[in-house]
């Protein structure tokens, strides 16, 4: 079930975060919490678009990546294969989305 707000409904995220350090994790539940509370963009759309910037900015892999969080974020809104997809596959063009754009569909 989709969550009214990705952060402060997520239980096990929060605990994630604590778990890395206590302070920060505290700090990070609390304003991404109220980022994410905003009405103005809906839960999936804002795990798409920080997904995007994950991957355009690099910062997909490596210790700390909050890249793992943020897909996990876009799976609790809608099933794998549906516009998560298609964000990676408008992130990262492949030999099959070059050619044809549409190959990757689902």
């Amino acid at each position: 079930m989709p969550y009214k707000n990705a952060v402060l409904d997520d239980k096990e995220l929060q605990a994630n975060l604590k778990a890395i350090n206590p302070k920060f994790g505290e700090l990070c539940v609390r304003v991404c919490g109220d980022v994410w509370g905003l009405p103005l963009i809906d839960q999936k759309t804002k795990a798409l678009i920080s997904i995007a910037v994950d991957v355009v900015n690099q910062d997909h892999v490596g210790p700390g990546s909050p890249f793992g969080a943020h897909v996990d974020m876009a799976l609790k809104h809608e099933p794998p294969g549906t516009r998560l997809k298609k964000c990676f596959c408008s992130c990262v063009p492949t030999p099959a989305s070059i050619k044809q754009p549409d190959a990757l569909a689902p």
